[in-house]
């Protein structure tokens, strides 16, 4: 925040206005804007929810529209310093010594720079704030896996995670997701991680469309990490009453037409240092004493619980986690931790699909990454 909202005052308000009281009142609302996120942050342990909501809402689409500014203005450096040297090595006129640098057309590229850079992160942060309100696009996606049963031919598994009920996410925008989902008509529904930031008694209403799910064999749930800043049993004895089972280290058999596979699910590769007793991602436990020769779809809310579950055979690993970057270019730093960011990668043979979520965190806003529904249809390899 101080990187971020210093530079920012260095070019906005500094390198644009001069000494006075225009610059000192610039100054203290750069000072508030930067306090802002860290304030939302620490709300959440004093504040009611009914003030919650309006500081959330403002700090974290303050802090979407700073980072397009502080990128746009990273990326203006180059225009300046040319636009600075050139003026630098313009001779005053024939014979004439170089002038000394002029304030005031120094005071206007510094205005024109801003303004530039103001009205692309506006427009950027805009735009990503539509789209995170948007309908989810629904992916259809054709999985090959090796021995599946043909009574098993376009077995429809529809995902989503990351729905992240919040101050600024939930009420009809989730019924509306809802309904995505069971317009797809699936076979089974896996919601894989990250479906609450707050408390049972903050959210209840809005995650009560769960229990509007309709599917032919249930629906699943595993945790992600930010099920464990709040009360994480609390919601894992919620979300059955809302006929949604959670999947902690233990699978189930689905299927049609008397042939099935096997759908796991482990815990989030936090929890086990979550502090909640007992939890911890446990795959061997998941898998102890099945069938091999069964096909095996695992929900695991982190791409890289990939690595396990290569090791122990699984067909296809269904995960979430990175919002397929929600804000570019964060979809490059993600990689560093992630072996995906989106969409559906080989890894050995384990076949793993990251879904790019139905919400959001921190800015309510989304750019390069729609919020998605995937259809996971099930073919034979």
């Amino acid at each position: 925040m101080l990187v971020l909202h210093g530079y920012l005052w260095f070019r906005l308000v500094r390198a644009t206005t001069v000494a006075g009281r225009a610059r000192r009142r610039l100054t203290v609302l750069t000072v508030v804007l930067a306090v802002l996120p860290a304030a939302a942050v620490a709300g959440r342990r004093v504040l009611p929810w009914s003030a919650q909501v309006p500081l959330d809402w403002v700090a974290y689409s303050w802090l979407g529209l700073a980072f397009y500014a502080f990128l746009a203005l990273l990326a203006l450096e180059p225009v300046r310093w040319l636009l600075n040297r050139r003026r630098q090595e313009t001779p005053a006129g024939p014979g004439a010594a170089q002038a000394p640098p002029d304030p005031s057309r120094r005071l206007f590229l510094a205005r024109s720079l801003a303004l530039t850079a103001g009205a692309v992160a506006i427009g950027t942060a805009g735009t990503g704030a539509m789209l995170a309100n948007s309908a989810p696009v629904v992916r259809r996606v054709p999985i090959a896996i090796a021995g599946l049963d043909p009574a098993l031919e376009g077995y429809r598994i529809v995902t989503f995670s990351d729905g992240h009920l919040s101050t600024t996410y939930g009420g009809s925008r989730f019924e509306r997701l809802v309904e995505t989902v069971n317009a797809q008509r699936p076979d089974a529904v896996a919601i894989v991680g990250d479906l609450v930031d707050g408390e049972l008694h903050e959210l209840r209403e809005d995650v009560a469309p769960l229990a509007d799910l309709v599917s032919g064999q249930g629906a699943y749930f595993v945790t992600g990490n930010h099920e464990y800043f709040v009360d994480t049993e609390a919601w894992l004895r919620h979300l059955p009453t809302l006929g949604v089972d959670v999947l902690r280290n233990e699978r189930v058999p689905l299927g049609r037409g008397g042939a099935t596979f096997d759908l796991a699910g482990i815990d989030d590769r936090t929890a086990a240092r979550s502090g909640v007793p007992g939890h911890g991602a446990n795959l061997d436990a998941a898998l102890d004493g099945r069938d091999d020769s069964v096909p095996l779809v695992l929900l695991a809310h982190q791409p890289v619980q990939v690595e396990q579950a290569r090791a122990a055979g699984v067909d296809l690993q269904l995960s979430g986690h990175t919002h397929g970057g929600q804000l570019w270019p964060f979809d490059y730093a993600i990689r560093l931790d992630q072996p995906a960011v989106e969409g559906l990668s080989r890894h050995g043979d384990t076949q793993l699909y990251v879904t790019a979520g139905a919400g959001y965190w921190g800015p309510p806003m989304r750019v390069g990454a729609r919020p998605e529904v995937t259809v996971i249809e099930l073919t034979r390899g």
